[in-house]
């Protein structure tokens, strides 16, 4: 099957398999959360991002092993099944450190910018993007058989970039640090899974940048 990224809460999960990952897009919860389990081909070993909501959904989709749950970003949406999920299974969590403050479930892994998150033999580099929360993170898994695949969270999205609800300065950070650390050096190719709704591409998304900036939301 090929896969499409479009899910939907009550719906089946869609499944992507790379050479070295398979990747699962779950949705759940009443604000139409994405979550993703990744699962290393080589080892078995997997990591679950965003413990959104709908712990039995989650459950069902991680099985019996899970090594540690990321948590994007401190808004509870993406967490609220976290404490559930954590307690059926051990797994560590991980979140940006400055976020973790905001997540009632304490962090095991405090994560900064450039941090490299391991799942079996695959390898998940951390990048800060501030502006949707002052420590939300991305999560880039560079295919080495194919192009790069980025998680996103609430930083962006198809059609621009995550909400900062009018304030100018969150906004002006956001953009720059979404064109600094994602835009600027990874290929259109890229496929973006987002925190919520469809995925996209950069490719997609890039000759939207000028409109996004001048529109500044």
């Amino acid at each position: 099957m090929t896969y499409h990224g479009t899910v939907k809460v009550g719906g089946a999960p869609d499944v992507r398999e790379l050479a070295h990952l398979i990747i699962t897009k779950v949705a759940v919860g009443p604000y139409d959360n994405n979550a993703y389990l990744l699962r290393c081909r080589a080892t078995d070993e997997q990591l679950l991002i965003d413990a959104a909501a709908d712990a039995p959904v989650l459950l069902e989709t991680v099985g019996s092993r899970l090594a540690v749950v990321v948590t994007t970003h401190r808004h509870h949406d993406h967490w609220g099944a976290l404490a559930e999920v954590v307690a059926a299974t051990g797994a560590r969590t991980a979140a940006g450190r400055i976020d973790a403050e905001g997540i009632d479930v304490p962090t095991d892994v405090p994560l900064e910018d450039g941090s490299v998150l391991r799942v079996g033999q695959i390898e998940l580099t951390v990048r800060h993007l501030v502006g949707h929360t002052p420590g939300a993170i991305v999560l880039v898994y560079d295919d080495p058989q194919g192009h790069p695949h980025l998680f996103t969270g609430d930083c962006l999205f198809p059609g621009g970039v995550g909400n900062t609800w009018g304030d100018p300065a969150a906004f002006d950070s956001l953009f720059r640090d979404v064109n600094g650390k994602i835009f600027d050096v990874l290929p259109d190719e890229t496929w973006v899974y987002p925190g919520h709704g469809n995925d996209t591409t950069l490719g997609a998304e890039r000759p939207h940048l000028p409109e996004w900036r001048e529109r500044g939301w």
